[in-house]
């Protein structure tokens, strides 16, 4: 019997993806709307479907054709529909049209009849009126014929190996023959900051990481948790592919320029304190990194959310050291402009919390899961370089798939040319 078999809806660059792969599923597709985040999914997941395309525009049949999976059981699908909707830092509103993406996903939970579906969404979803939307979706998959595990949960990353703070709303499904899931249990394990990023060498001190994001260095790792993520040390819980990488290939660091004003109140910041005037937090090394934000997308404005600042440099952080406290392993890479890749970061679930959510799956589902023994290559680097026009060109799709903010004739357009690294997509710094 093979590897049970997963479906990520709302898969963005693969979070999820990554974490289900990693308690023992293969990734037989994934859908996402935005051509660069399906870019950068399929660079990571290269033997896996991806599709380019609205959950609203397809049919559970069309992913099933897509995916070549006629006629065989799923046994997981997958996902969390844009929680801008309903998120604790931003509008709240039941009428918000993005909302309507939920049930979508039930819809094609409905078509599709996996053996068991995961929906994930933020904490905001719990609160206030939006607990009746919650109940709404829960009596929808009743419908759809599934047994919902309640009461949901909402987990903190920080309590399963990560070293970030970040809440999520978890809620599991059986299909009426199945048995049911459980919930994962908090492991005692505790990551730090310093365990997540010391041994990563110093963007700054690499002149070439002004105009590319990766650069070649031979570095020193010590804790065990560095060490897995650069594939180091073998890591017994997990179940992934492995993929063939150089680990002293330093990736996702395009370094952020800031003024000298800037770096002196970054410097004066106590770590665990935030900067009074760009409003950034200064991690602790002992400590877990805040909540990391994806920011705006285009339509509203593009704007970057707030960088934690480095706890000994004067900077903020890199999107590598990012992935680090998110849980991503070095050999997984985001787009190569800081914008995208913080974005795509932002916007996912750190994969090691994906991995407890889905082992609690392949639990019920009673399968031992086993580490793959064919290693998957990694190349086409050049989807992770890839302006929208140019991902929407190569996935067969129109470019305003993803509505871009009006501008004013006289503004310039930032991010325009995917050659110049440094600036793309990049905004100006808060504090100046």
């Amino acid at each position: 019997m093979g590897r049970p078999i997963g479906i990520d809806l709302f898969a963005g660059a693969g979070g999820l993806s990554l974490g289900f792969e990693q308690a023992g599923f293969d990734i037989a597709a994934a859908v996402e709307i935005d051509p660069i985040h399906c870019a950068t999914h399929e660079y990571n997941f290269p033997e896996s479907k991806t599709i380019c395309a609205s959950v609203v525009d397809l049919t559970g049949e069309e992913i099933r054709s897509l995916a070549g999976l006629e006629g065989r059981d799923i046994d997981v699908v997958f996902g969390g529909a844009p929680c801008q909707g309903f998120s604790m830092i931003g509008r709240r509103a039941l009428d918000d049209n993005r909302n309507q993406l939920v049930f979508h996903y039930v819809r094609l939970v409905s078509e599709l009849q996996p053996k068991y579906c995961v929906f994930e969404n933020v904490k905001g979803l719990t609160l206030g009126k939006h607990a009746q939307f919650l109940s709404e979706l829960v009596e929808a998959l009743g419908q759809a014929g599934y047994k919902v595990l309640l009461p949901y949960k909402v987990l903190n990353a920080k309590d399963f190996g990560v070293p970030q703070s970040r809440e999520r709303l978890f809620l599991m499904a059986a299909r009426h023959d199945q048995q049911m899931p459980q919930y994962a249990e908090p492991s005692d394990l505790q990551v730090t900051v310093r365990d997540a990023i010391a041994d990563l060498p110093d963007a700054d001190g690499f002149g070439a990481l002004k105009l590319s994001d990766s650069v070649a260095f031979n570095w020193r790792t010590d804790s065990a948790y560095a060490l897995r993520l650069r594939g180091m040390l073998k890591d017994p819980a997990d179940f992934s592919y492995k993929r063939s990488f150089d680990p002293d290939l330093l990736t996702c660091s395009l370094v952020t320029e800031h003024t000298e004003a800037s770096k002196a109140r970054f410097r004066a910041t106590a770590p665990g304190k935030t900067e009074s005037i760009s409003r950034f937090l200064r991690l602790a090394p002992e400590g877990v990194c805040n909540t990391l934000r994806a920011g705006t997308d285009s339509a509203r404005g593009a704007h970057t959310s707030p960088r934690p600042i480095h706890p000994v440099h004067a900077r903020v952080i890199t999107v590598r050291e990012a992935a680090r406290l998110h849980s991503y392993p070095d050999w997984f890479r985001l787009h190569a402009t800081k914008w995208h890749g913080f974005r795509q970061i932002g916007n996912s679930v750190p994969p090691l919390l994906g991995r407890a959510v889905a082992s609690s799956i392949i639990q019920a589902l009673d399968v031992k899961p086993v580490k793959p023994k064919r290693v998957i290559k990694l190349d086409g680097t050049m989807l992770l370089t890839m302006n929208m026009g140019q991902a929407s060109a190569y996935f067969s799709v129109a470019r305003g798939v993803i509505a871009q903010r009006a501008r004013k004739p006289s503004e310039p357009k930032r991010g325009a040319t995917p050659d110049t690294m440094s600036q793309s997509f990049e905004f100006a710094e808060q504090a100046d």
